[in-house]
């Protein structure tokens, strides 16, 4: 899956995963998928936020705090529910990456 692609300490957007993935518009898809993998603890999607830098995961997480919790430990700054400085810790993958063999 694309989310465990995320570097540790960087963060991307529902709609990037989606256009990667060839669904330029599957946003929401991505994270009704992501909210099914809550017990997949391999898998990043703390990591994963929405357009704005904000946490509009965080309630699928075991608490409240943990989706702020799990980005500060990795040195992704955090205030509000919100990511600081979001364009810097932005990862974006590549549309290409599934056209790849």
């Amino acid at each position: 899956m694309l989310v465990s692609r995320i570097p540790k300490g960087k963060v991307t957007t529902y709609g990037l995963l989606a256009k990667a993935a060839g669904m330029p518009k599957g946003a929401r898809m991505v994270g009704w998928i992501l909210n099914r993998q809550k017990f997949n603890t391999g898998l990043p999607a703390h990591r994963v936020v929405n357009r704005n830098g904000q946490l509009s995961g965080k309630m699928h997480f075991e608490t409240p705090g943990l989706m702020a919790q799990l980005l500060i430990n990795e040195g992704v700054p955090v205030k509000n529910d919100k990511i600081r400085n979001f364009n810097k810790y932005l990862w974006i993958p590549d549309d290409k990456i599934f056209s790849e063999k």
